[in-house]
């Protein structure tokens, strides 16, 4: 499968880009991530079999279609990772007064990366004026096969919330 993230370039002068990032926890039976490998982000772009990659981080949406994507080959997955949540947040929200509603065409997709046909997905300035992340949905194995569940759950946090949450207390 593959995830598309896209948003347009700031075309005005506020101080500050528009700056989106898409994310993927691959967490265990317990809903928590099963290793730090397997959270992929701008940061840490693939885990070490190359299942999951990450395309790199775009920090002013100037792409045409998608401006960030996430390929995951789940033939290679680790076996015990059960479900891919998918999280978008916008880079350091708070500090530059950003949310989603203000980001004209920001939008996350689900792909088959195979045939490029579209699965599912979200405009998501329209369906999340106030948020700053937005847990876009859940990929998750049932009976040995691979399922998707949208989640649209959006929320005024930011991407360490979501590692906090995520993290198996040490």
């Amino acid at each position: 499968v593959k995830l598309g993230l896209g948003w347009p370039e700031n075309p005005f002068d506020t101080g500050h880009k528009w700056d989106l990032d898409v994310s993927l926890f691959g967490l265990g039976a317990n809903g928590k991530i099963i290793d730090d490998a397997h959270f992929i982000y701008y940061n840490q772009k693939q885990t070490p079999n190359g299942s999951i990659v990450h395309s790199g981080d775009n920090t002013v949406g100037n792409t045409a279609g998608d401006d960030e994507t996430i390929l995951v080959d789940l033939a290679l997955l680790d076996p015990k990772v059960t479900e891919l949540s998918v999280i978008v947040t916008i880079h350091d929200a708070a500090n530059r007064g950003q949310k989603f509603g203000q980001i004209p065409g920001c939008h996350i997709n689900l792909y088959d990366a195979a045939t490029g046909e579209k699965k599912s997905g979200y405009d998501l300035e329209d369906d999340f004026t106030e948020e700053t992340a937005v847990q876009f949905g859940s990929l998750f194995k049932k009976d040995g096969a691979w399922l998707f569940k949208a989640v649209g759950q959006g929320f005024k946090k930011g991407l360490q919330d979501f590692v906090d949450i995520y993290t198996v207390p040490a």
